[in-house]
């Protein structure tokens, strides 16, 4: 029997053995997972802002904000507070329900906080919940983004400890786990996942999702992303890996994460329709919306309500999905 409810003590060979299952039986399983935690069925839309785009100090691998890497990207200044909230406005009235803000930071500044303590403040007034990812946090910055309103915190793990010294070299695995503590400590959500297609092994994406399970609470939200791959970057030339793969890394992310959100992040525009629908039907139930992911794009909006309306699925906000879980029969 398909446990149902969320469990901390699953092992890195169970969660292989899931990861390997003929496709049909795993996707079956997530799909028994899903409809008992999100009966409803809907899809969460969230959309993401680069608040401060360009000139990070970190070497990660895929990333085109590295000031390490020459990809025509020009750093910016932290954006003004009127124009992120006529952004989160516009991401409201096009469906969106959470509202994501990113900065190109290795670490959140203590100069830079009050300013985006404000964007917190007025993106709540709109009624959108809010997300950051602003690199890590020191001591005591997590509690003022509580108290000025933030929900959730993304900082993301990308791979297994294995293989993240290949990615990245500027932090360590333990400098996130910190970092996602401090979050959590201070009542923060947690928005968390990895990055798929960079040149990691299966092993790897099982590991990542093995050290994300072993978070206490989970993740309220677990991002799949496909790695986009960009020109000057070390990991520009990744192969790329296929759509199963996407789909089989949220099956398993769907089981293991019962209560989460798991989210088809980066990597949308490069699939076809029915790609898109594959992953949804393997259990992802939160989508980014609107045309740009930071630097990368996305699908427009006129796209994704196509893509909606033929899996006659309906978009869901915050409250629904809150409801729609309560009602669920958990059998453990």
């Amino acid at each position: 029997m398909t446990d149902l409810s969320a469990r901390h003590d699953w092992t890195r060979d169970e969660i292989a053995a899931l990861y390997t299952l003929p496709l049909d039986t795993l996707m079956a399983k997530a799909l028994t997972v899903k409809q008992a935690n999100w009966p409803d069925g809907k899809i969460q839309k969230s959309q993401l802002l680069s608040i401060k785009t360009g000139g990070c100090a970190e070497d990660c691998g895929y990333c085109s904000q590295s000031a390490h890497f020459d990809t025509g990207l020009d750093a910016g200044k932290l954006m003004p507070l009127d124009e992120v909230v006529t952004a989160a406005r516009r991401a409201k009235e096009n469906g969106a329900d959470r509202f994501c803000m990113g900065a190109a930071w290795r670490s959140l500044k203590d100069r830079d906080l009050p300013k985006v303590a404000a964007m917190i403040t007025a993106v709540k007034a709109e009624g959108l919940e809010t997300c950051v990812t602003l690199g890590m946090l020191e001591e005591g910055q997590a509690e003022a983004l509580k108290e000025a309103g933030l929900d959730y915190y993304n900082h993301n793990l990308d791979t297994s400890p294995e293989y993240y010294g290949t990615v990245v070299s500027t932090r360590t695995y333990d400098d996130r786990l910190e970092t996602l503590g401090r979050a959590r400590h201070a009542g923060i959500k947690l928005c968390c996942g990895g990055i798929l297609g960079m040149g990691e092994s299966r092993e790897d994406r099982i590991g990542l999702i093995h050290e994300l399970s072993k978070l206490t609470p989970h993740p309220e939200s677990v991002p799949v992303n496909m790695l986009v791959p960009i020109e000057g970057t070390p990991l520009g030339t990744s192969a790329p890996i296929s759509v199963i793969e996407m789909a089989r890394a949220i099956a398993v992310c769907r089981i293991v994460f019962p209560q989460s959100w798991v989210r088809l992040s980066a990597g949308r525009e490069g699939m076809t329709e029915e790609g898109q629908a594959l992953c949804l039907l393997a259990g992802a139930n939160s989508i980014f919306v609107g045309d740009r992911l930071l630097t990368t794009d996305n699908p427009d909006v006129d796209e994704d309500a196509a893509l909606m309306q033929d899996m006659g699925l309906e978009a869901a906000s915050h409250q629904d999905m809150e409801r729609a879980r309560g009602r669920a029969t958990l059998i453990g």
